[in-house]
């Protein structure tokens, strides 16, 4: 088994940062990737950025330029620099964790873009 936590989340103002982490504990050695996903509220879960162990990254076209994923290191926490965020970035933040037999989730941490 893998738990993860998140957090970071919070209310920002348009063009605000926030920075988001996602902490891995138990069976982790079996981990091959790391993801960021995110649900709004009516709207299906979708996939906002994506690392592999290799430190291969991969974006939603509606994140690129703005989003960072990154990790210290192949197993350490998995980041989510958040810049210039809308309105439209608020959602419900989910890390999930890519095993070898397993997919794994985190509660998920609300981020709310507002004025």
């Amino acid at each position: 088994q893998v738990q993860l936590v998140e957090s970071g989340g919070g209310l920002v103002q348009p063009g605000g940062s926030l920075r988001l982490s996602c902490t891995a504990s138990g069976r982790i050695f079996n981990i091959y990737a790391m993801a960021w996903y995110r649900q709004a509220p009516g709207k299906q879960r979708e996939l906002v950025a994506s690392i592999t162990g290799g430190g291969s990254t991969n974006y939603a076209e509606s994140v690129k330029g703005r989003f960072t994923i990154s990790r210290d290191n192949a197993k350490g926490p998995v980041y989510l620099q958040m810049n210039s965020l809308k309105p439209e970035d608020t959602a419900v933040y989910y890390c999930r964790a890519l095993a070898s037999a397993n997919n794994y989730w985190g509660q998920g941490t609300q981020v709310t873009v507002s004025s």
